[in-house]
């Protein structure tokens, strides 16, 4: 159904002209919501971290919202503030006669673990070994050195000896890998590294997520990645050890999150299984954003709250560079999953992947994706501490800075050319007519990236835009008052 706007004014050439405007709809922010306080815009650091944690330009470009220089082009930094350091599980010492056993995983996919052997658990002894994994650590601290304030410690697997097979990358045939003597290990593993971090690299983790992906059955031997299953019942014991042996090294602020599953409707049936004591030693729900467009985000959303705690869509990737799903996703997530953080796969990756295009095992760079400036609008805008609000709209997402009294509003159009009104009469306060509101435009299937217009006015207690088809823009609409 079209809505029929009266009376409102257009920009055309360099005047404004009244006429009316017909919206395709029309978006009413509601200022009495509270989807909750926004902490942040985040990414993984393994496996892009491994092969080119050392640069600098990269640590601008994801974690400043400087104008950084890159392949001859100047970029708007993501300024990301959310940064997961993956736990290795791989190896290529040997003890006792045993090593590591694949020979699929890729090079870059090869996460070095500290705890190299099971002679002691002593993190002083020399069955660790604190030198390894040098570039993806020195990205963390470059990160934390340009304003990243939340870290997430995760595991993809168990280290190798953990393991039945002493594969990491997961069972033969599928099922569970870890030996049940190293079930108890792998939480130690987890709190050590969470210790030592906190008093040798400067680091306090946030949350500490011991699974990735647990309930998939796609954890074989022959992956090319670390990986592996666990239980619902070894995922109960897992998460209560590592409370735990959090707790014994005075890190009691520090969350477990989980269970990282692959999918909405995945994480809602772990949850769902767990007892409340494990329930309650669960301080965040963490899920990775692979169901797309589908999926039951509600009910997600709704235990979560049943219980107080916040999600964190603390995985995202696609394989489509126009950014078109992502943006598609990210709105939904807004609508309808209502995390307080979102983290993306990996940076850099193979075109599609990639929001900047690499080969990992070459240690090559190429082109910047679309779907990098797609991405821009939500992670340069809607920053920490803002309250997101409801919009009414798939396609549309708000937060309001108190601080600074300012509406942001982000929004696309994936159909056909259409206006789209915004709607502030619920708003206590809002700029007058004449206003100009800043305006950041992204065209997935054309030359513009990011650029910015002052073409965008209040007109009574609405403004308008029109949207070209799969186009995200962006909105800051300062004196707003809740």
């Amino acid at each position: 159904m079209r809505l029929q706007s009266k009376g409102l004014l257009v920009l055309v050439g360099a005047g404004l002209i009244a006429c009316p405007v017909a919206a395709d709809f029309t978006s009413t922010i509601d200022p009495t919501s509270n989807r909750g306080n926004w902490k942040g815009w985040g990414v993984s650091l393994a496996w892009w971290g491994k092969i080119f944690g050392t640069r600098d330009d990269l640590a601008d470009i994801f974690f400043t919202r400087n104008s950084v220089s890159f392949s001859g082009s100047t970029l708007p930094g993501l300024g990301l503030n959310v940064v997961r350091y993956n736990a290795g599980a791989s190896g290529s010492n040997s003890y006792n006669g045993s090593s590591m056993a694949s020979n699929n995983i890729l090079p870059s996919r090869k996460i070095d673990g500290y705890w190299i052997n099971w002679g002691s658990s002593d993190p002083t002894s020399s069955s660790w070994n604190w030198s390894l994994d040098p570039n993806q650590r020195a990205m963390l601290t470059k990160a934390k050195s340009r304003g990243a304030n939340y870290f997430e410690l995760f595991s993809n697997s168990p280290m190798w000896w953990m393991c039945q097979n002493h594969n990491p990358a997961g069972a033969k045939g599928g099922g569970e890998n870890i030996q049940s003597w190293n079930i108890a290990n792998h939480a130690v593993y987890l709190a050590t590294i969470a210790k030592y971090a906190q008093t040798n690299w400067g680091i306090t983790f946030t949350s500490v997520e011991p699974f990735n992906e647990p309930s998939s059955n796609w954890w074989t031997d022959t992956n090319n990645q670390e990986g592996s299953f666990f239980s619902i019942a070894t995922q109960k014991t897992v998460i209560s050890n590592l409370r735990t042996e959090l707790n014994n090294r005075g890190l009691q602020s520090t969350l477990v999150a989980a269970s990282d599953e692959n999918t909405y409707d995945i994480a809602t049936s772990t949850w769902n299984s767990f007892d409340s004591t494990t329930r309650n030693n669960i301080g965040r729900i963490n899920v990775h954003g692979y169901q797309d467009t589908g999926g039951r985000r509600d009910l997600l959303y709704n235990a979560a709250q049943s219980a107080g705690r916040e999600i964190w869509n603390s995985e995202y990737g696609d394989s489509d560079a126009t950014g078109k799903l992502l943006a598609q996703d990210l709105l939904m997530d807004f609508n309808w999953l209502h995390p307080t953080a979102w983290t993306y796969w990996q940076a850099i990756d193979v075109s599609g992947w990639g929001l900047i295009v690499g080969d990992l095992e070459g240690n090559t760079l190429s082109s910047v994706a679309k779907k990098y400036f797609v991405l821009a609008h939500f992670t340069r805008h809607i920053r920490e501490g803002m309250r997101i609000l409801d919009t009414g709209n798939n396609n549309v997402a708000a937060a309001y800075d108190s601080a600074n009294q300012k509406l942001i509003i982000v929004a696309a159009n994936f159909d056909s050319t259409q206006y789209i009104n915004f709607d502030l009469s619920k708003f206590s306060r809002y700029p007058s007519s004449g206003t100009l509101i800043p305006r950041w435009s992204t065209h997935m299937g054309s030359s513009e990236n990011y650029a910015t217009y002052s073409d965008t006015f209040m007109s009574g207690t609405k403004f308008w835009s029109n949207f070209d088809q799969n186009v995200v823009q962006t909105f800051e609409v300062s004196g707003v008052s809740l």
